[in-house]
């Protein structure tokens, strides 16, 4: 692989996280960025705004501009990752490093099958971060200040390549990468991303009181911001991850309804005991962050 300063790199989609992933690597001084989009308007305003060089929004002019990339970063949801790896696979310059965002990885490694080519090398990668916000006019590569990014490498995976992400990915903000293999990323991320969207969709779904804000101090906000939700992109990771977020929500459920029971039982030291048992975990996956970020230092 090239040093990115002199690698033409290539984005598929601009939507909010591609457009900021391209305006965080313009400042890294690639040779050249490349974008594709399936709306002109956005291939319009990311020239304007010299977040790409060029780019296109359709079939052809995709395939007059993959041969050309170096490094290829695809910013779509599962299922359109998917497609395209498997409709553009004969396109990728060889020795091309491809590398995408997606939230769920099994779906797509299990059913990449033999489409995989042996002279590009395709490394899985998911940045923890985002907004409730959608599209290009909302990217802002700030998002990725101090999160984590998860790394599912292939056993094929070239160690260089690795490295060459992992370092794109560190001058990007992200202050801790994890490696790990695609079922371990989809059981967690279906506990510290998916279940938490569904708490908070499900917070707001009970509710009708649309002045119900007239009456939160900070807290509601806080745990339903995620709520405001990209319906379609958000239903399809459930489901592409659905036993293991299935498995998530009940041992949640589980966790609510010994609460609930407590309270209607009125069983004060005991709800007391298992607040303060919360709180010293909670405390504690906070310092094991900590040290974590402190020993990258």
């Amino acid at each position: 692989m090239k040093k990115i300063e002199d690698s033409i790199v290539g984005f598929i989609g601009l939507g909010l996280m591609g457009g900021a992933l391209a305006m965080g690597l313009r400042k890294q001084g690639p040779g050249k960025i490349l974008g594709y989009d399936i709306k002109q308007a956005v291939i319009k305003a990311a020239t304007e705004q010299h977040v790409i060089d060029g780019g296109s929004s359709d079939s052809a002019g995709l395939r007059e501009m993959l041969p050309q990339c170096d490094l290829v970063f695809i910013c779509l949801s599962p299922k359109d990752t998917l497609a395209f790896l498997t409709s553009y696979m004969e396109d990728f310059k060889t020795g091309a490093v491809i590398t995408d965002i997606t939230g769920v990885k099994e779906v797509i490694i299990k059913n990449l099958g033999n489409h995989l080519r042996e002279d590009i090398d395709y490394i899985p990668g998911h940045p923890m971060a985002g907004s409730e916000k959608e599209g290009f006019g909302n990217a802002d590569d700030s998002i990725f200040k101090n999160r984590n990014y998860i790394l599912t490498p292939l056993p094929t995976n070239q160690p260089e390549n690795i490295e060459l992400i992992k370092a794109i990915v560190t001058k990007l903000g992200f202050n801790h990468i994890v490696e790990t293999t695609c079922a371990i990323h989809d059981e967690k991320i279906a506990f510290t991303s998916q279940l938490c969207h569904v708490i908070a969709a499900a917070l707001v779904d009970c509710e009708d009181d649309l002045s119900i804000t007239d009456f939160e101090g900070g807290s509601f906000g806080d745990l339903t911001r995620i709520a405001m939700i990209n319906a379609s992109m958000w239903t399809e990771l459930f489901m592409c991850n659905r036993k293991n977020l299935l498995q998530n929500i009940e041992k949640f459920e589980s966790s609510l309804e010994e609460m609930k029971r407590m309270i209607k039982e009125e069983e004060a030291a005991a709800l007391i005991e298992r607040l303060t048992s919360v709180r010293e975990k909670r405390i504690a996956m906070g310092e094991i962050r900590k040290a974590k970020t402190l020993k990258k230092k």
